[in-house]
């Protein structure tokens, strides 16, 4: 129900009236000086008031204090949620930086390796992932995503971007299994450079950082820090290398020499990190019609 035009001109006259008082008194008490009435009147509120606002300020400080807690609390939950997506962002980022780093690194190697003086030419090199590692300490062997319909066969070389790995044992149309240098059974015919001192590389089981090269004549000149390659032989009955000649093995860090023996044993570190290698390259046509490798004792 609408009021009818008195009642309007009445609540209008009445507000007038307010406003004019309130502009008359406001006048007067910027007017007045500090120990006038109205100021009197204004302390004296306030003295009466002042207990009141204090009580009630008290009274509300634990409401407000909760409404603030709670405000803070879901702004904090709400940055730490956006804080933990950023850390878990930049986290897998990085991941997948030093993955790619070490990939590039690791494809490098085999550029640089096909440009040493002593790698064997005439290889066709396949590069595979290594998919699946043996489980057990000695690391003899893993598992490639390369295999016969890329031109992989057993018997042929497998290496890293540093040196000599190992050699295909299987294979089939997708996948090839590598026996690793450092595998009891595996035997490598090498040679010490540039001191020229043959022998046979084997594992020394469970380290697979020290392979031994064994047979080796005591009068030869070897030296810590020479480089150990493969030596490629081949005999006059038609038996040839599996390993071509010049593929680098690794580093002499000692030599064992025995007063009673005609021989002595050569520690090597091998170049290859058998236990981290992620590519291989497998020397596919490498060598024709070869055959297991015969130690020449």
């Amino acid at each position: 129900m609408h009021p009818d035009r008195k009642t309007i001109r009445r609540r209008r006259a009445i507000f007038g009236a307010l406003v004019a008082t309130s502009l008359a008194l406001l006048t007067v008490w910027f007017g007045e000086p500090a120990g006038g009435a109205l100021h009197a009147l204004q302390r004296g509120a306030q003295e009466v008031f002042s207990p009141i606002q204090t009580g009630a300020s008290r009274a509300l400080k634990p409401f407000r204090d909760a409404i603030a807690w709670t405000g803070d609390t879901l702004s904090a939950k709400g940055e730490n949620d956006r804080l933990s997506g950023e850390v878990g962002r930049l986290r897998q980022e990085l991941a997948a930086t030093q993955t790619a780093r070490r990939d590039v690194e690791q494809l490098q190697g085999f550029v640089d390796i096909a440009r040493e003086g002593t790698f064997p030419q005439g290889t066709a090199p396949v590069t595979a992932r290594v998919i699946a590692r043996s489980p057990t300490v000695w690391w003899s062997s893993v598992q490639i995503n390369k295999g016969s319909g890329d031109g992989i066969a057993v018997d042929q070389p497998v290496i890293t971007g540093d040196g000599l790995a190992g050699k295909v044992t299987s294979v089939t149309s997708g996948t090839a299994t590598i026996t690793l240098i450092a595998d009891e059974r595996s035997s490598v015919s090498a040679q010490v450079m540039p001191a020229g001192a043959d022998g046979i590389v084997r594992p020394k089981v469970g380290n697979p950082d020290d392979l031994l090269l064994d047979f080796v004549e005591k009068g030869s000149q070897i030296k810590t820090g020479q480089t150990v390659v493969t030596s490629g032989f081949s005999s006059s009955r038609g038996l040839e290398s599996l390993f071509p000649r010049g593929v680098p093995v690794g580093r002499v860090k000692k030599v064992d020499r025995s007063e009673l023996d005609i021989y002595q044993t050569v520690h090597i570190e091998p170049f290859a990190e058998l236990t981290r290698m992620d590519f291989v390259q497998v020397l596919t046509a490498a060598q024709p019609g070869a055959r297991a490798e015969v130690p020449s004792q």
